[in-house]
């Protein structure tokens, strides 16, 4: 059977600011994200599966990207830690309900590879990241792809939640 690559797009509205950065982005600021993810394997041949046919269910799909990335940060103030976080984290949430704290600079490039390896995690068996485009504006995007990258996956150590 063919190798087969699935792509299903996402898209969530979110802010951040880049602290420390010599530009406009060091200020609180918001995108209207999409994200497309793509997955590589070969369609099931087992008679009977009800997933004959299929690389991957988009519903399974869905639900893990819903689940390690949208849910997470959709309508979210995306922040990275620091030794003022736990009090600006406490000031910004008496006001806000959803300040998501990251151990890294949120750029759309350390966002990708954050979402490679929550996304890796939880595919099923057989079924491979192939690439992660993450679109900030209608004309500026950054992507990862596997083959530039080490492996990630269920096999690759565990995903530290925030």
């Amino acid at each position: 059977m063919a190798t087969i690559r699935l792509t299903k797009e996402f898209s969530f509205e979110a802010a951040h600011a880049l602290g420390g950065y010599d530009g406009p982005c060091r200020e609180i600021h918001g995108h209207s994200y999409r994200l497309f993810v793509t997955v590589k394997g070969t369609p099931s041949e087992v008679e009977g599966d009800p997933k004959c046919g299929m690389v991957m269910d988009f519903g399974v799909l869905k639900r893990i990207v819903n689940e390690e990335i949208t849910e997470r940060l959709d309508h979210a103030l995306i922040l990275r830690k620091t030794a003022l976080g736990p009090d600006l984290r406490a000031l910004l949430t008496r006001e806000f309900g959803n300040v998501a704290e990251v151990d890294y600079q949120p750029t759309c490039e350390n966002m990708l590879a954050d979402f490679a390896r929550r996304i890796a995690a939880r595919l099923p068996q057989g079924t491979e990241l192939w690439s992660l485009r993450l679109h900030e504006t209608a004309t500026s995007f950054a992507e990862w792809f596997a083959e530039d990258n080490p492996p990630v996956g269920k096999d690759r150590g565990a995903i530290a939640e925030r």
